[in-house]
């Protein structure tokens, strides 16, 4: 075991929550910077150190961590970032001059997700902090291989499953998104800066009938530190709203948030779930040096 507190940088939402909760069950302390009116106040509960931080305040969370001994650190939980567009975001997240820095160089023309959370790992790494992967303290949660609930896809649903994936995982290749919807193989709808949630809205409007199916990937750059897809029990009361009929999920590399109650609530609402698993193996993150 470990004996150095693990990092958790923490965003909105349950995810964080099981994180924290998972690496102490094994003992291991940690140490919580969270983002201030992001993430959930009861996750204070769940950390031995816990500290109040701005998302766009870099250096803060850096000298916190290593204040508190930290050598690997886990960066979890949503931050919209439509909000990071938002006119007036200078004046909300108001930054410090580390990631001034980065958002003037580094970011300044290229603010994919994929290439701000390298950014973010590089900058821990020079620090002497390693971020690892996000599902290390969490596998019980992790999507599994074949159908996961008593509701079975129908045929027209494994039709559209196999014409669907595909796609998906393409869409997550060029960094679009990471989820579609399709029923009788016509896409619906396609995740872009919105998040899955507002694209199930979306694909609603478009489908009366109902019926159709949700088909989620993790980024094909395959780095489990960072952008770990994760779905929750919002996301099946959404999808029952939004009249879908199955869920499709990239096992083992997708997070579901409180499995049980998750796969309870979509057999209540008659929703399949789905794992699927990618033939691709995962590729190894590159290692990060601290600099000297």
């Amino acid at each position: 075991m470990d004996s150095t507190p693990l990092g958790l940088i923490a965003g909105e939402g349950v995810f964080p929550l099981l994180v924290a909760q998972g690496a102490r069950s094994t003992g291991r302390k940690v140490a919580c910077v969270a983002f201030a009116g992001i993430a959930w106040p009861e996750l204070r509960r769940e950390c031995d150190r816990f500290s109040w931080v701005g998302v766009a305040r870099m250096g803060q969370w850096i000298r916190l961590l290593k204040a508190a001994g930290c050598r690997e650190a886990i960066l979890v939980g949503r931050v919209r970032k439509s909000e990071l567009y938002n006119r007036w975001r200078w004046l909300q997240y108001i930054p410090d001059l580390r990631t001034i820095r980065l958002v003037l160089g580094e970011l300044r023309s290229d603010k994919r997700d994929h290439q701000l959370l390298l950014v973010v790992a590089r900058e821990l790494a020079s620090e002497g902090i390693t971020l690892i992967d996000s599902t290390r303290y969490c596998l019980d949660h992790l999507a599994t291989q074949g159908v996961m609930t008593r509701r079975q896809p129908t045929d027209r649903q494994w039709a559209d499953i196999e014409f669907g994936w595909d796609l998906c995982r393409t869409i997550s290749r060029f960094d679009i998104g990471q989820a579609l919807a399709v029923l009788d193989k016509d896409v619906l709808a396609v995740e872009a800066l919105e998040g899955t949630n507002t694209m199930i809205e979306r694909a609603a409007r478009y489908c009366g009938a109902g019926g159709w199916t949700l088909i989620k990937v993790a980024n094909t750059q395959r780095d489990m530190r960072m952008d770990v897809p994760s779905i929750g029990t919002t996301t099946i009361e959404k999808l029952h709203a939004a009249r879908a009929g199955c869920l499709v999920l990239e096992s083992a590399r997708t997070i579901m948030l409180e499995k049980p109650k998750v796969i309870e609530l979509a057999d209540r609402y008659k929703i399949a779930i789905v794992g699927k698993l990618s033939d691709a193996p995962p590729v190894e993150p590159p290692t990060q040096t601290a600099q000297t």
